[in-house]
């Protein structure tokens, strides 16, 4: 499924500010915030296409290569799978959550049910992977490079600078959330000081300036089944952003793009190919050769064959990704009518135009030929 311009998805201009990107994405988030569209699965992905669309305006760097090139541009740039996150998540990674949670009431910025300063996983990454129809015919091993932010090797991924501690947060206590209001009507929130930590950094790490993450270049190789498809993601396990407090690794999914054939076009797992033949071919049969993804391959083309005609030939398709079996590849044959004939060849034609009763123009005649004999007239 081809996926909406960014723009479009935040309702902007491309000209829009960095803080106009900001209000748009706060305003379409809470338009279509599950907790205000319970159980509307269509909302729920708005939204997520939303923060997908807020993650590369948002980015200078990220937003030039998209301006550039459109979604391809964005290849390798280690994009969040944000279909996979929960809304929490998503709260976290921009640092909205004492925003979103003052809203909604709830503590945005923390993954349901996991406890403040203990593990988390990270956030899985997502990639694009171009493949030929012989690649997925066979199968293949690919390299994928992209950038993930990894853990600041100066500070260990802490955000603090070598010899510092960070300290309680003097806002929460420690404790991660701060409470509004009094008696029955308490609104329990993130912490919009350390969000959600408990911690504050007081002498940032100056590699990463506190935030305990630089961005590295990662090269993985990834094996491709035979008969993948277009859109279908394949995990590289650990390869997605390191988790918090000692937590794992996220995943990566490489997402498969099918790169155009020259002759032929998938449908399942057959193979389309268009081939021209002659109307004289057509007429009196004949033996073509027709391309295929292991050289040419000889088909007999009957006598009277009629424009459209489909003929198949047996296992020259892609092989199933589960049962292996491998499809066929299906000749569309059109008839090509000749605009050149010289001059025995377009009597021949006329001659069999007689035969079959049929009208046809008369034969031209050259322009001054014409002129000369209609002035004679006159």
């Amino acid at each position: 499924m081809a996926k909406r311009d960014y723009y479009e998805v935040l309702g902007v201009e491309k000209k829009a500010s960095a803080d106009e990107i900001k209000r748009a994405y706060r305003r379409m988030a809470i338009k279509y915030h599950p907790d205000k569209n319970p159980g509307d699965k269509e909302a729920e992905a708005r939204f997520k296409e939303c923060a997908e669309a807020y993650e590369v305006l948002s980015d200078e760097t990220k937003r030039q290569q998209y301006d550039r090139y459109g979604h391809e541009g964005l290849r390798g740039a280690g994009m969040h799978d944000f279909s996979r996150m929960n809304v929490d998540d998503i709260f976290s990674m921009f640092g909205f959550e004492d925003f979103f949670g003052g809203i909604f009431g709830g503590g945005g910025g923390r993954r349901r049910g996991a406890r403040r300063g203990g593990p988390t996983r990270g956030y899985d990454l997502e990639t694009g992977v171009e493949l030929t129809l012989n690649e997925i015919a066979q199968g293949t091993e690919k390299t994928i490079e992209f950038t993930r932010q990894d853990r600041c090797g100066q500070c260990s991924g802490s955000g603090a600078a070598k010899g510092s501690k960070p300290s309680r947060c003097s806002m929460c206590g420690g404790s991660g959330q701060v409470a509004k209001g009094g008696g029955f009507f308490q609104m329990v929130s993130t912490c919009p000081q350390c969000r959600g930590s408990g911690q504050v950094i007081t002498k940032p790490c100056n590699k990463c300036k506190g935030s305990g993450r630089v961005p590295r270049k990662r090269t993985v190789k990834i094996k491709v089944p035979a008969g993948v498809h277009e859109g279908q993601g394949i995990r590289v396990g650990g390869e997605g952003e390191p988790g918090q407090h000692g937590g794992p690794n996220g995943d990566l999914y490489c997402y498969v793009r099918i790169k155009p054939h020259e002759f032929l076009e998938r449908d399942g797992n057959n193979l389309i190919a268009v081939v021209p033949i002659t109307f004289t071919q057509a007429t009196l049969g004949t033996t073509i050769d027709v391309p295929s993804l292991d050289g040419t391959k000889k088909l007999k083309i009957p006598a009277g064959t009629q424009y459209g005609s489909l003929f198949r030939i047996r296992g020259q398709g892609l092989p199933d990704l589960r049962s292996g079996r491998t499809g066929d590849q299906l000749v569309q044959v059109t008839i090509e009518t000749p605009t050149n004939l010289n001059a025995r060849q377009e009597e021949l034609l006329r001659e069999f135009a007689e035969t079959e009763n049929t009208n046809v123009s008369p034969k031209s005649q050259g322009f001054f030929e014409k002129l000369k004999r209609h002035f004679g007239n006159h």
